[in-house]
């Protein structure tokens, strides 16, 4: 993805290149894909951990709670971001 970047800055016809390879490519697909995935996970993880820290969810049974939330809000998010890529 750096390589992509690095290359839709360099010029127009760079930009065009890196739009293509986005586009008709499934490895580049993938990691667009991978990378969305992990800063989506990032995303809802850390807003958890903004309401822990204002003191809800610090118990074992809301917080076991406010993890599962966490995972499936990201999976359907995760799998919303797949369609978009795709």
């Amino acid at each position: 993805m750096v390589y992509a970047l690095g290359l839709s800055l360099e010029s127009p016809e760079g930009f065009a290149q890196a739009q293509e390879m986005l586009q008709e490519s499934f490895l580049a697909k993938l990691i667009a894909w991978g990378l969305v995935s992990a800063l989506l996970y990032h995303f809802f993880a850390g807003i958890k951990h903004l309401f822990m820290d204002a003191g809800y969810f610090e118990e074992l049974e809301s917080g076991r709670l406010a993890a599962k939330v966490t995972i499936v809000v990201a999976v359907i998010a995760i799998l919303l971001a797949g369609v978009w890529i795709w």
